[in-house]
């Protein structure tokens, strides 16, 4: 989870949304047809995971304002078989799809109380988070998701406190049951909210957003000891 307040995930959520309809809409439903930036998806298999997603973080919202345990999905296999489902839909269903999940989804965060909003869900990954999560998970996947469009978005165009967020997001997962805890400065701006470690990587903010999610490097980045870049896990 991030550091930023509890209040900015909302915003960002909406934020990232309408960035990732408006690089959508700069690409045509052939465009779709061929390959994301992720292996193995097409552009409709990532539409199909952006409107799933919506619909699973949706019954993590059931479960807070119900108290009835709602796992996102049914079962391990579950997220890949709606992706494959959805993959093969018609463009223009798809692109629907996304927003008429997205609207439900903000709907049913909007119904949320006070108390329902500290509810404890468990996310795919199988953590533990209060609701406020729900909202900062949705807004990770649009926007990263809008730079794996076709002709689609970029990292350096997100808002700067979003991405400090991601980056510190990031980190804490790169650290998780790793030996050497990987470390970051950015050169583009002055900033002290990322977290220090054995191995420090600078660069421009975005190129390290972009690295420690998983979407590659950029000769902007170096270690301060002239190492090479150190090798990172899968992202999620």
């Amino acid at each position: 989870m991030t550091n930023a307040p509890t209040s900015s995930y909302l915003p960002w959520m909406t934020e990232g949304h309408e960035y990732f309809m408006s690089a959508l809409k700069r690409i045509g439903d052939e465009q779709l047809e061929g390959p994301s930036a992720l292996p193995g998806w097409t552009g409709r298999h990532l539409l199909s995971h952006v409107g799933h997603n919506a619909r699973a973080l949706g019954r993590l919202a059931h479960w807070a304002a119900t108290g009835e345990p709602t796992a996102m999905y049914r079962n391990p296999s579950a997220r890949a078989e709606e992706i494959e489902a959805g993959g093969v839909w018609p463009a223009p269903r798809l692109r629907d799809f996304v927003e008429d999940e997205q609207v439900r989804l903000s709907v049913a965060l909007d119904r949320l109380t006070g108390v329902q909003w500290q509810a404890e869900v468990v996310t795919a990954q199988g953590r533990t988070v209060p609701a406020t999560t729900i909202p900062w998970l949705r807004s990770r996947e649009l926007w990263i998701h809008a730079c794996d469009l076709p002709s689609g978005g970029d990292f350096a165009e997100f808002p700067d406190a979003f991405t400090d967020a991601l980056i510190t997001d990031a980190l804490t997962r790169r650290r998780t049951g790793q030996s050497v805890a990987v470390g970051v400065r950015a050169t583009d701006r002055e900033t002290d909210a990322f977290p220090r470690g054995d191995v420090i990587v600078e660069g421009p903010s975005a190129d390290l957003a972009r690295w420690l999610t998983g979407r590659g490097t950029s000769p902007h980045l170096r270690t301060t000891t002239g190492a090479p870049l150190p090798q990172l896990p899968p992202w999620l």
